[in-house]
């Protein structure tokens, strides 16, 4: 018999944290009277998060070791017909997990916190919001149900539109927090689409009873087409993962968001908000595995994503959107990697992701308080001498980044590469084709951001007097030296860096191969045969390893360090004259392939068109004029007419109701 977890440890994984941003919300803010002092408020807020961890720890033990799950609900909130709607958890390898990352890398963001915004005046009101975030991101992976997935969902949409606009005095960050939330609403609108068409076809909103019935999706097409109700279901999921794990052509609200805190950017890009999206397809693999046609359109936009933003990456100077546009392209190889029914990879990739992605934002922002809130990359240089631990856990990230054999994002990333490789769907050719040449490509501008920061001459003076978007109220001297940030900046980039190293080789082998997440994702090995395909050749961690320095990816990312190595320390000339025999190549790269501008100057534009069309059409046009104003003057015209009838004397009157009888005399006898 499965063992069941407490109830009671699982209530307060979520509400630890909801208790924790509450309190310091309301008590250390101008609501509650400040009531909280600052160290209260942080302390406060990471013991709460500390417990989540911990309790998060707990269950993830008990899942793998005894096989302990839950399955249930805790509240019913209505019942409308025969549809309930209900607040309940679903704890299985997937969720434990999860559930690990979320506070684990939350727990790390809170400690960084106290040093990164030790001198902003929103202090408590941040603490409040990270918590907040970490209860969203909880909820959405804990649910057993469509209802609450969709709660989490938009609440750490919510909660992101504050965080990337908390410094709300930026008309820049205000215009980030804006754009976040509107991309993201066009990726919900499919996401509840879908929900809808798989409520209204299947009359649930339960996980397992959906999954039960999924097979009866596929023999029934919506009303008037021949589109299968399965496919149209898992396309409309899928676009909402599109908004909120940044897919193409629905990623540009992510770079942007850099204009929010450091803090912010580790947690939102790497274990959270951009992962629930992935998470939630490889939750509902029961669902897409049953239409090929959803997982080809999976693989092709993944594949797309992966590989053109990374080329972003190439022709960016700002160290925190060299990261982010890292983590766009890792996202793509996470939904390559669904696409190809390698929910376990992806989920693995995932984890191994959310660490030194977490490292690397955390670690850049170490950069910036140490370089005096300095972000352009091009007036550094030399820092590795002045912040050892920084370069030193910066540069572990980097090559779990890149897939160097041994580390953590090697096991996954190379798993990714090899599963597309045997998967048997029309697209995954060139899906494969993006991912290699996508190897080469996150080498070199990793590395180009190694070289740039930490090696090479010194360029602090040759910095024109700007400030950076982390300059929360710093002015420092210009042309002054670095220095190293302290321990509680410091610390978090040592525990990052240690799963960094350390946790491929370690969950590999249990995660793709073994119980881990048995019955968590489904995969129809008959018809997509990677996972099993890869299984029959895993020669261990180690053997793993070893084998990858021969392969292709391995010659490609030695040779993206070695190129950036070349144009950024040995022939720094190198990459202007490059830029400039390329310059058509360039600018589209350097206008993001004027993604922003068409939806700008086209899709805003156009909409606000249509809209004043509408409006002077049809409001002013139609109904205020044809309708409105038309109404009362014919009412006014039909008066004037028949006013002429009231003359006021009596025998006019008498006059016309003798008229009248004798017309209604002459008709009955005319009809009789």
């Amino acid at each position: 018999m499965t063992p069941l977890l407490s109830v009671t440890q699982l209530l307060w994984v979520p509400l630890a944290p909801l208790l924790g941003a509450l309190l310091a919300g309301v008590l250390g803010t101008r609501l509650g009277g400040n009531w909280l002092g600052r160290q209260a408020v942080h302390r406060l807020t990471i013991a709460a998060v500390g417990v989540a961890f911990a309790l998060s720890a707990l269950t993830l033990w008990q899942v793998v070791s005894e096989g302990a799950r839950f399955n249930g609900t805790l509240y019913e909130w209505m019942t409308v017909g025969g549809l309930r709607m209900e607040i309940g958890f679903m704890v299985d390898g997937l969720t434990a997990l999860m559930m690990c990352v979320v506070t684990f890398v939350s727990l790390m963001v809170h400690l960084y916190t106290i040093g990164y915004m030790a001198d902003d005046p929103g202090y408590n009101r941040f603490f409040s919001y990270l918590s907040l975030f970490t209860f969203a991101m909880l909820m959405l992976v804990m649910s057993n149900n469509l209802l609450q997935l969709f709660f989490g969902w938009e609440a750490v949409g919510l909660v992101s539109y504050l965080l990337i606009g908390f410094w709300y005095t930026r008309p820049t960050a205000v215009f980030a927090n804006l754009k976040a939330f509107l991309v993201n609403r066009v990726g919900d609108f499919g996401f509840i689409l879908g929900i809808g068409v798989l409520v209204s076809y299947s009359g649930t909103l339960n996980y397992t009873e959906l999954f039960g019935g999924a097979s009866a999706l596929t023999q029934q097409t919506l009303p008037g087409t021949d589109w299968l109700v399965i496919t149209v279901a898992c396309v409309g999921l899928f676009v909402g993962a599109m908004g909120k794990s940044a897919q193409f052509p629905l990623h540009v609200w992510l770079p942007d968001s850099m204009e929010g805190p450091t803090p912010i950017s580790a947690l939102i890009h790497a274990a959270t908000m951009v992962t629930a999206g992935i998470f939630m397809v490889a939750r509902m693999s029961p669902l897409f595995e049953l239409s090929d046609a959803a997982l080809n359109l999976v693989l092709v936009v993944g594949a797309i994503t992966a590989f053109f933003m990374g080329l972003l990456g190439v022709v960016q100077n700002d160290i925190k959107r060299v990261v982010a546009y890292s983590t766009l392209s890792q996202l793509g190889y996470m939904t390559v990697a669904l696409g190809a029914s390698a929910y376990s990879v992806a989920v693995f990739h995932l984890a191994t992701h959310a660490f030194f992605k977490a490292l690397l934002f955390l670690a850049a922002g170490s950069v910036i308080m140490g370089l005096h809130h300095n972000q352009d990359m091009r007036y550094m240089g030399g820092v590795r001498k002045y912040m050892p631990i920084t370069y030193l856990t910066s540069l572990i990230g980097t090559l779990a980044l890149v897939g160097m054999p041994f580390f953590s994002g090697f096991y996954s990333k190379d798993s990714i590469i090899e599963a597309v490789h045997l998967s048997n769907l029309p697209a995954a050719g060139w899906a494969y084709a993006a991912v290699v040449a996508g190897v080469f490509i996150t080498a070199f501008y990793s590395f180009r951001l190694v070289f740039l920061v930490f090696h090479g001459a010194e360029r602090y003076d040759q910095q024109p007097a700007h400030h950076g978007h982390d300059d929360h109220g710093h002015h420092d001297a210009h042309g002054a030296k670095p220095h190293e940030s302290p321990w509680v900046v410091t610390l978090p980039l040592v525990l990052l860096a240690l799963p960094s190293v350390l946790l491929g080789y370690v969950l590999i082998e249990p995660m793709l191969y073994g119980n881990w997440l048995a019955g968590a994702v489904v995969v129809d090995a008959a018809k997509h045969p990677a996972m099993a395909e890869l299984a029959q050749t895993f020669l261990g961690p180690t053997g793993m390893a070893l084998h990858g320095l021969g392969t292709l990816p391995f010659v490609l990312l030695v040779a993206g360090a070695v190129a950036a190595w070349w144009c950024y320390l040995v022939k720094p000339n190198v990459p202007g004259r490059v830029a400039q025999a390329m310059r058509p190549v360039v600018t589209v790269l350097e206008n993001k392939y004027y993604l922003d501008w068409f939806n700008e100057n086209v899709l805003a534009r156009g909409a606000r068109a249509l809209g004043r069309g509408l409006w002077r059409g049809g409001d002013q046009g139609l109904i205020e004029t044809g309708v409105v104003n038309a109404s009362w003057r014919m009412v006014g015209w039909l008066s004037a007419q028949v006013r002429q009838w009231q003359s006021g004397y009596l025998y006019h009157y008498a006059l016309a109701m003798l008229v009248g009888v004798f017309a209604l005399v002459t008709v009955f006898v005319w009809l009789a």
